[in-house]
């Protein structure tokens, strides 16, 4: 429901929404602008009778003196039959330019608050805003609901360019956007009627009575008790009308003040309505406040990019759905089929199952988790499918699972099964699967079948359990999934350099160029691939497909595709079907590859120490990082590998990084040597300044095997625990990362 108000809104009114944002950008300029040519004078330093004085050196005809938001003084004056407006020094009463209103900005203005319309066009913004403060509330909520609440609402945030992106500008102008929407939606609801439109001060006029000579402007005592500062505008007395009077409007009302006597008569002091209004309109507009003006101005320009980026989302969750034949309204399906995604190759395990069942005579309602109801009348089994994301986490469709389920009434018909999708090499094995199946059984659900789990996409495994469900279900269920082939490039491989030649386990670093497609391509892939990479950073993954497999590998990347190669570090293992296809590649040959995103494991940008730690081929990303710290910003590199004349992965880069001080301390621990060791142990060794370095804001990226991690994590929490910290502490904060297989 949470997204689903966010992103129809959103899409409904993407242009609108955009248009009103560029719009109010360009107009936040002007206040800043404005103020650049602008000489304030401090507070008490000069009264409007001494402005008035300066003034009538240079422009005897004048007939006004405005002083704008911004401090400027603008002066109106008539010269013979030509009138004109100038913007002074109001210390000397001097012009400085030539003051008009620029055509632009005027059509700007008349754009942004009206589309050229009357009502229909004031009630059009009015909407815009109600549905920027709507996205903006919802995106917020959406934000702290993906990050495991408002307290890790500022961590880092996980998915595609397009999903990061998003939410980065989302919370950079989140504060900026509400307060545009608010003051907006308040000021549109004022022009429509909606709320009382507080008026200014409008004092009656005095009776019209010839009056004595009037006295020089700049000797007026009314004119003298009002600090310039407070001004807004002075109107003087019509020239030849010997009852006119000068007519003044200042930060606390209107009133008039008499030509002869130089005394204020009718003021009327501003309604606490108006003040209202008019502090509201400085906040939408920036005018008083050219400084809110431009931060306003650059959240408003996050919008454009934000509609952009929001499409781009939608799209891909849209395209990535499979279409489901008779798909049963949830209240009356039998079966319900509840699908946690995030990148969507589970859903073509759902779509399989959802057919297999639709053909068996089932009713059959499959939707994401996320939609969990309140209840179904007539379910009678629900069939839960869902990945894991990251570290244990949910993927991006099952987010409010397990809250909504708290709130499930389970009927005592309805069982029960879950299946969960992961990847062994990872330590937390379809962790969501498990913590899934432990909620249903608190929620005192019963099961239909015990809890089962994917290892890697296996369509074997998957025909297995869809027999076993078949045998419970009392139907014979035939699962023939066929995954989809992730969209490769081909690259060729460039260079390898080899480590431990001689042993059982050899490791190489290969290092690969974009290939040229092949004749058998067409004109547009071969105009677009030519030569090309496409976009990676140190840290994230590529996917290589084996010949004859559907199911990809995932490495790694020592490289970012801005130095033109794809490195990474492989040891080959007994029976691995693609480290040995991998070890069996001569320079030219090629693969079919992809990137995978992995922007949870990076070093977050700043100053802050990092500490590196890893064994055996996670060398390959954390020496990626080191590489690509040109600024110098203190790095410190634990690694432990098998024997150093044999094993010592990136040893002559490493030294150079050491020498040119990319590298600051470089700790390595070898198990098969003189002084065996681990690399927990070199990290216990430097425990007092590995906590200092913690204790500074360090952040601690950890890259290998799932047992070394779980040892590193252990003896990261000992040093620690003195001052009050752990583990977990750190990853809330984003500060501890790990990258394990």
């Amino acid at each position: 429901m949470l997204r689903q108000l966010h992103s129809l809104p959103g899409l409904v009114a993407a242009l609108l929404v955009a248009v009103m944002a560029l719009t109010g950008a360009i107009l936040a300029t002007d206040p800043a602008q404005q103020r650049l040519h602008a000489v304030i004078p401090a507070d008490g330093e000069m009264s409007v009778a001494d402005l008035a004085g300066n003034v009538a050196q240079y422009y005897p005809g004048v007939e006004q003196i405005q002083r704008a938001p911004s401090g400027a003084i603008i002066v109106y004056f008539r010269s013979g039959d030509t009138s004109g407006a100038d913007l002074i020094d109001p210390l000397s009463g001097q012009a400085i330019t030539a003051y008009e209103t620029p055509a632009f900005m005027r059509w700007m203005k008349n754009l942004h608050r009206s589309f050229f319309l009357d009502t229909e066009g004031r009630i059009a913004t009015g909407s815009g805003a109600a549905l920027m403060l709507l996205l903006a509330i919802t995106g917020a909520l959406m934000l702290a609901d993906r990050a495991g609440g408002w307290r890790n609402a500022l961590g880092p945030i996980r998915g595609t360019t397009a999903q990061r992106l998003h939410g980065m500008l989302g919370r950079a102008a989140l504060l900026g956007l509400l307060l545009s929407a608010l003051t907006g939606l308040y000021m549109s609801a004022g022009s429509l009627g909606l709320i009382p439109e507080a008026l200014e001060a409008e004092p009656e006029f005095p009776p019209e009575e010839p009056l004595a000579a009037p006295l020089p402007t700049h000797t007026l005592a009314a004119l003298k008790a009002i600090d310039l500062n407070d001004l807004r505008e002075l109107v003087y007395p019509y020239p030849g009308d010997p009852a006119d009077y000068y007519s003044v409007r200042t930060d606390q009302g209107a009133g008039f003040v008499h030509a002869s006597s130089g005394e204020m008569i009718a003021f009327e002091a501003h309604s606490s309505a108006r003040k209202i209004y008019e502090f509201i309109y400085m906040l939408h507009t920036g005018e008083g406040l050219w400084w809110l003006g431009l931060l306003l101005g650059l959240a408003a320009l996050t919008v454009p990019v934000l509609a952009v980026t929001g499409t781009q989302i939608w799209w891909k969750r849209r395209s990535g759905m499979p279409t489901l034949a008779h798909n049963t309204p949830a209240d009356a399906a039998d079966t319900l089929i509840l699908v946690g995604s995030e990148g969507n190759t589970t859903w073509g395990f759902a779509r399989t199952l959802h057919d297999a069942l639709t053909q068996a005579g089932y009713r059959v309602h499959t939707a994401p988790m996320n939609t969990l109801a309140s209840g179904y009348r007539a379910a009678k089994r629900m069939l839960i499918l869902t990945a894991t994301y990251g570290d244990g986490g949910p993927p991006a469709s099952a987010t409010e699972f397990l809250a909504k389920l708290r709130r499930f009434n389970r009927t005592p018909e309805l069982r029960y099964a879950v299946l969960g999708f992961g990847d062994r090499q990872f330590p937390r094995f379809c962790q969501y699967a498990l913590d899934v199946d432990a909620a249903l059984l608190g929620q005192g659900c019963t099961p239909l079948c015990p809890l089962d789990m994917i290892d890697r996409q296996s369509p074997q495994e998957f025909a297995r359990w869809g027999r076993n469900l078949g045998d419970v279900i009392g139907t014979s269920l035939q699962l023939e999934h066929n995954p989809e082939r992730p969209h490769t490039r081909p690259m060729q491989l460039a260079e390898r350099v080899e480590y431990g030649a001689d042993t059982d386990t050899p490791t190489t670093v290969f290092r690969f160029t974009a290939a040229a497609p092949t004749q058998k391509s067409g004109i547009l892939s071969r105009l677009r691939l030519r030569y090309r990479l496409p976009y990676f950073e140190a840290g994230d993954l590529v996917g290589i497909l084996p010949p004859g497999s559907h199911v990809p590998r995932f490495y790694s990347l020592a490289s970012s595709s801005k130095e033109g190669i794809l490195e990474i570090c492989v040891r080959k293992h007994t029976d691995g079907l693609c480290s040995g296809y991998l070890h069996n590649l001569k320079p030219g040959d090629c693969i079919d590859a992809f990137i995978r995103p992995n922007p949870e494991f990076r070093p977050a940008s700043g100053k802050a120490p990092v500490i590196l730690i890893g064994a055996g081929t996670g060398i390959g990303p954390l020496a990626g990082f080191i590489k690509h710290n040109t600024p110098h910003h203190p790095m410190y590199l634990y690694w432990g590998g098998r024997n150093p004349q044999s094993d010592f992965l990136y040893q002559s880069e490493l030294q150079h990084y050491l020498e040119d001080k990319r590298l600051t301390k470089l700790n390595t621990a070898f198990s098969r040597s003189a002084d065996s060791a681990y690399v927990q142990d070199r990290i216990n060794a430097d425990n007092e300044e590995l906590r200092k370095l913690i204790q500074n804001g360090a952040q601690i990226l950890v890259c290998g095997g799932r047992e070394m991690a779980k040892g590193v994590r252990e003896v990261i929490d000992d040093i620690i625990a003195p001052i009050n910290a752990s583990v977990q502490m750190l990853k809330a904060e984003g500060r501890y990362r790990e990258d394990v297989y």
